[in-house]
């Protein structure tokens, strides 16, 4: 396996109700809340996909350096898709050898839990990570 989808994160203006409406709706498990100085997330889980609902706190963590539009914390929406790969150093490989560009983000190394950001060629932002994330399948 190269790498399988298994993350989409979405940036609302209220994570509790947005929470709400997706467990009501669609019975998603409540899997952890976390709160740092860049955003505030909740992370539910159908059992395969894990989904972030997130409130951006600060510009650079939601990307407005990097993005086309200027879009920042403010922006609503779907803001990222993640994939969980075998190897993180051959995908990094991949990526830039076709194009993306890297954002922020760097391998575990001791960590319990990491992601790489990385933009596409069309501006699209997707994380990469070889451990997975709350509420994911492999």
């Amino acid at each position: 396996m190269v790498g399988k989808l298994r993350h989409l994160a979405l940036s609302v203006p209220d994570r509790y109700a947005a929470a709400e409406f997706y467990e009501k709706i669609f019975e998603m498990d409540r899997m952890a809340e976390n709160e740092t100085p860049d955003a505030k997330v909740i992370y539910l889980s159908d059992g395969v996909m894990s989904l972030a609902l997130i409130e951006y706190q600060s510009d650079m963590a939601a990307g407005k350096e990097t993005s086309r539009d200027g879009a920042g914390k403010e922006f609503i929406g779907i803001h990222h898709m993640g994939f969980w790969v075998d190897d993180v150093n051959k995908t990094q490989s991949r990526i830039n050898t076709n194009g993306g560009t890297y954002m922020m983000g760097e391998t575990g190394s001791g960590k319990g839990f990491y992601e790489i950001k990385y933009r596409d060629p069309n501006n699209v932002i997707f994380d990469i990570t070889d451990n997975g994330w709350l509420g994911s399948k492999k």
